[in-house]
């Protein structure tokens, strides 16, 4: 128990961090930390299991900001509770180049900041990843182990982004009992009242997806404290409605749009030190009250100690397990398994979708993996993602390593970037091609984080035949290659998805996509081959001295430049072919290696059923090619490749007009 002025006093110390660092840096959101600060106060106080000391403490709440515009209230709590690397420095530098406090939380920048919230919404899907995380992990390794709460605050714009609702839905459905979220309910957006744009009635929207709902004064420390402890015994995920006054203690700017996105201004921040009884100079915190806040900071040594012990005490092979998993590293036997799997691949090639040969690659894959956890967002068939190791998750047994996402792709890749964050785990989702459009600000986000999350999309091309235009992908493939940070790979057969899969899987610091057929393909390796060589991203499948002709292509086209280069070397045509499955691959080598690859060549071609965009770095812009230049339209496969003129022949009179 914490008295009321105690309480008042630390609550003060995050509102004058937060609009003293707003008002020098001129750029910010003060009225969000200001508002929320007495939830916060209780929740790191006396609630919050961390341990600024040891901040990546596998079993520490999780704490999600999914209102990331008002990141100083967690810059705050981060520099206040102990965090060494927040110094009071920091909170001078808020929004200033190279600066870990930058205008949104950003993974990776500094310690205690979870994920990456600038989107809104983005964090209410993430802390549900992070939720299933957690539950998943603590069916697997117990509760001695795992075993903690994911908070999540939000604002009424994470609630009116779709992505939130795709989110609660699973996590009623789920029963994330352990998931509880915080809606700063101050009736504000920077437009001005809520009232202009949305009249949701948002108990009776949880209610109606099965959480479990509390409404309260969000000044009220003692009402504050009552809710969190009734969430905790909860059976479901707990919205508690908290009302406040955005801007809480600014005379005359307080429960206004004024203090939204913009600083107090000298004024205004005078008028309340006054009316807050606030007497100390910016950025200085009294020492009583910063004495509080770092015995907040230690309250949870005792626990993680304790958790020390019992992981000390675990089995040796289960607390080894548990250990490489949240380093994430891969079991030593990943490799050889790869190779035995690439030698099977050899003496038999299969003429195979890349799909199917993912799914065959997964097989291998899940065998020796247990930390992979799949799913689909209700195209598992079509995807192939599931294997003989993937028993369904359900919200009543979370032994199993599938989840059925839902039509719900955007939640999904949200969810899944939630699931890498937490650790212990390597998420994979699949869906189509073409609606990576749905997920791409998730995508976006793994990207900008650098986190190993794997995103299987079926359906790659034209190839997709009947459904039609709509589902047929033309520019995706260059959109996902446009995302800094981000792996896209598109292999040619059977070998290639698995070269493709193992890159994914080793991988720690980037998300990957890989692009997959429909259709079958006839194999482009046939003989075994130890190095895995679309580690360099573009190889050469078919040498040719003095080359006349390159073609360079990616996945399913790969079949068809070999059989237009067959047909060039018959005529006498010296010709290369070059497979490329991954563009970043192939940048991140050295330029001596580009340029061998690339090579000589007077004529340079490049095929993919795609849009150009992504090519003229590597075939010029004199460079011909060979795909599409429209959206693509209804009909069977070989039909739509014949009708959009994207055959060996062409290929093979592409060449023929450029040598003439």
């Amino acid at each position: 128990m914490i008295s009321r002025d105690k309480h008042n006093r630390m609550a003060n110390a995050i509102r004058f961090l937060s609009m003293d660092a707003v008002e020098k840096a001129n750029s910010g959101h003060p009225g969000l930390p200001m508002g929320a600060a007495d939830v916060a106060t209780v929740l790191f106080s006396r609630y919050l299991k961390f341990d600024p000391k040891s901040p990546l403490w596998p079993d520490r709440d999780r704490f999600v900001l999914s209102a990331g515009h008002g990141s100083m209230l967690i810059y705050s709590l981060l520099y206040l509770t102990g965090y060494e690397d927040m110094g009071i420095e920091d909170l001078k530098q808020f929004r200033q180049l190279g600066s870990k406090t930058a205008g949104h939380p950003e993974y990776g920048h500094a310690s205690g900041i979870e994920t990456t919230t600038g989107p809104l919404g983005q964090g209410i899907a993430n802390a549900v990843g992070m939720a299933i995380a957690e539950r998943k992990l603590e069916e697997e390794f117990g509760s001695d182990l795992q075993s903690h709460f994911t908070y999540v605050l939000c604002g009424d714009g994470c609630l009116m982004e779709g992505i939130s609702h795709e989110a609660i839905a699973l996590a009623g459905h789920l029963k994330l009992n352990k998931l509880i979220l915080f809606w700063d309910d101050n009736n504000i957006t920077i437009d001005g009242a809520v009232s202009l744009s949305d009249s949701t009635d948002q108990i009776a929207r949880f209610k109606a997806v099965h959480w479990n709902t509390i409404s309260i004064d969000g000044h009220d420390p003692e009402a504050i404290a009552a809710a969190i402890e009734q969430a905790q015994k909860s059976d479901r995920p707990t919205f508690i409605a908290c009302k406040t006054t955005i801007g809480f203690g600014a005379p005359n700017k307080a429960g206004t749009h004024k203090v939204h996105g913009s600083p107090l201004g000298a004024e205004e921040i005078a008028a309340t030190r006054k009316a807050l009884n606030w007497e100390a100079e910016a950025f200085v915190i009294p020492d009583d009250v910063l004495s509080d806040w770092r015995a907040a900071g230690e309250r949870s040594k005792d626990a993680h100690k304790a958790w020390e012990g019992r992981l000390a005490a675990t089995e040796a092979g289960k607390k080894a397990e548990f250990t490489r998993r949240f380093a994430g590293d891969l079991p030593g036997n990943f490799d050889a398994a790869i190779d035995a799997y690439k030698k099977k691949l050899a003496d038999a090639p299969p003429t195979v979708a890349t799909r199917k040969a993912s799914e065959d690659a997964l097989e291998v894959i899940n065998g020796i993996l247990p930390e992979t956890l799949g799913g689909s967002a209700d195209l598992t068939p079509s995807n192939n993602t599931k294997t003989s190791q993937m028993k369904s998750i359900t919200p009543t047994d979370f032994s199993g390593r599938y989840m059925h996402w839902g039509i719900r792709e955007h939640g999904m890749a949200a969810a899944m970037n939630g699931i890498a964050l937490h650790g212990g785990l390597i998420p994979y989702g699949g869906g189509f091609m073409i609606f990576s459009d749905y997920c791409r600000p998730s995508i976006r986000l793994a990207a900008l984080m650098g986190i190993r999350v794997i995103h299987v999309l079926t359906h790659d091309s034209i190839g997709v035949g009947e459904d039609g235009p709509t589902h047929q992908p033309v520019e995706h493939m260059s959109a996902l290659r446009a995302i800094p940070n981000l792996l896209l790979f598109r292999p040619a057969d059977a070998v290639e998805t698995a070269e493709c899969w193992q890159l994914a899987l080793e991988e720690k610091h980037r998300p990957s996509a890989l692009a997959l057929t429909r259709q079958n393909l006839t194999p482009a390796r046939k003989t075994y081959e130890a190095k895995n060589l679309s580690a360099t991203g573009a190889y050469e499948l078919v040498s040719a001295d003095n080359a006349k002709v390159s073609i360079f292509a990616s996945g399913s086209e790969v079949e068809l430049a070999l059989k237009a280069a067959e047909t060039l070397a018959q005529k006498g045509v010296a010709t290369r072919v070059v497979s490329v499955p991954c563009f970043e691959l192939f940048y991140d080598q050295p330029e001596d290696y580009q340029a061998k690859i690339i090579g000589k060549a007077p004529v340079k071609i490049a095929v993919e059923a795609a849009i150009r965009q992504s090519w003229d770095h590597i075939i010029g812009s004199d460079g011909a090619f060979i795909g599409m230049h429209s959206f693509g339209a209804s009909g069977p496969a070989k039909d739509l490749y014949k009708h959009f003129n994207i055959t060996a022949e062409a290929i093979v009179a592409a060449a023929e007009a450029k040598l003439a």
